[in-house]
């Protein structure tokens, strides 16, 4: 449904966005990442016609933004970081209004507010003018002028910027439902969000792209050492030699370093590292079984997508560094 193909933008001396290239898949909920002054805004703006691109080429639907750009429009539903609401209109009104200007014929236009209307959970809110709203209701109705006309592509910026944490969630539940039947680009600082949301990440830094991938995908990637937490009851001694045969670092947990009580003697609590790649986990719990310990704890460190997108955005600024 979209292809982007090295893709640049400069305001004078700033490039914004430097040679990129992505696919977005029909029915694929796509997150963009990047942070502050990475390009994010910039790419969508570009996407969605608002300004052209320097070089490089974006096709819609099969349409290109430059060239067609009315086309791209229609097939288009664009939600930007601050939703253009116009505060004195009432909710229904408003709707009419972007009904008329997407060119939706009458008879069409009413059964089309109401589907609106109740996608995204507006019924209780339409007797209000947009002002009195919340923060979330305002994105809702920001929602429902972008799916009006029935895009085949949605492109939202921070759509869940300034909500609560009741709001991002409810607005995050929509986001998912409607990425059933439609392509979404989920422009997001809000990491736990886009893994929430999103079937596969792009990130983005300083205009270029650093990383692509389904979360998992990237996550691997970024893995360095295979940190396992351990806690067992055993003889110390025999435990570290047992670890350190199967060529693995450990180090034990001192309970009264950490401010704890040093509670059971017996209870040994070891970190053991492994090189890049290697799940160590069955082999220390085959190494438990066989020596006949008493296995109370066995948990590999986990990472996270914000351990992934420091990784990715810090080996660009390092890189710089060294150009």
């Amino acid at each position: 449904m979209i292809e982007v193909r090295d893709l640049k933008k400069s305001f004078g001396q700033t490039v914004a966005v430097d040679g990129i290239s992505f696919d977005v898949q029909k029915g694929e909920i796509l997150g963009f990442l990047g942070p502050n002054g990475a390009g994010k805004t910039t790419t969508m703006r570009i996407l969605t016609c608002y300004i052209p691109s320097d070089s490089g080429t974006a096709t819609l639907g099969g349409y290109d933004t430059f060239k067609d750009s009315i086309e791209v429009r229609k097939r288009v539903g664009y939600l930007p970081e601050s939703a253009p609401l116009y505060l004195d209109m009432g909710v229904v009104d408003y709707l009419k209004f972007i009904a008329t200007i997407r060119n939706i014929p009458k008879k069409e236009s009413n059964a089309k507010i109401k589907e609106m209307i109740q996608v995204c959970g507006l019924q209780r809110e339409t007797h209000k003018s947009i002002g009195q709203l919340s923060k979330g209701y305002r994105q809702r109705v920001g929602l429902a002028q972008t799916l009006i006309h029935d895009p085949d592509i949605l492109i939202l910026d921070e759509p869940t910027t300034g909500l609560d944490p009741i709001q991002i969630i409810e607005i995050r539940d929509l986001i998912k439902e409607i990425g059933k039947e439609k392509t979404v680009i989920l422009c997001s600082h809000i990491l736990p969000e886009v893994q929430a949301t999103c079937g596969r990440i792009i990130i983005i830094n300083k205009g270029k792209l650093v990383g692509t991938g389904t979360p998992q995908e990237l996550a691997e990637k970024a893995k360095g050492q295979e940190t396992v937490y351990l806690t067992v009851r055993g003889p110390l001694t025999d435990i570290l030699e047992k670890i350190a045969k199967m060529k693995y670092v450990a180090e034990v947990k001192n309970p009264e370093a950490e401010g704890e009580e040093p509670g059971d003697k017996d209870l040994h609590r070891i970190i053991v590292t492994s090189d890049k790649g290697k799940d160590i986990r069955e082999d220390l719990f085959k190494c438990v079984v066989q020596n006949k310990w008493s296995l109370s704890e066995l948990w590999a460190e986990a990472i996270t997508l914000e351990d992934v997108f420091r990784q990715l955005t810090s080996q660009e600024e390092i890189k710089e560094g060294k150009e």
